[in-house]
């Protein structure tokens, strides 16, 4: 079990941009929630299926991940970043993570997406 936000953060990370799914998701517990624009989601397997997507999206075709800012203060962590994939280009994303017992308890996802012709 990693036992501090950073070890958490960086792990989840890594397994991100590996496209690591069930790496990504010993993340979480049953309790996790992900806040998005659009949803709440709840549980390991609503969660397992928004990384599904995510992977999916980033998996297509070429793709890229640029961190523009990177903070964790205790129990929180707060990335910024940009990325595109074959079909978006997120011109900003941030999450906001809150970490207890080494997983992550509550995320916040936000980003500005459009469509790449």
């Amino acid at each position: 079990m990693m036992s501090n936000t950073q070890e958490v953060l960086d792990h989840h990370l890594e397994c991100f941009g590996g496209g690591d799914l069930d790496g990504i998701m010993a993340d979480y517990d049953e309790t996790s929630i992900i806040e998005t624009q659009a949803e709440t989601v709840r549980g390991l397997e609503n969660i397992r299926k928004l990384f599904t997507g995510m992977f999916a999206e980033f998996a297509k075709g070429s793709s890229s991940f640029d961190m523009q800012r990177m903070a964790v203060s205790g129990d929180h962590a707060f990335i910024a970043w940009k990325a595109q994939t074959e079909d978006h280009e997120f011109h900003v994303g941030t999450d906001t993570f809150y970490v207890s017992e080494g997983k992550i308890a509550y995320q916040s996802f936000a980003a500005h997406i459009t469509p790449r012709s």
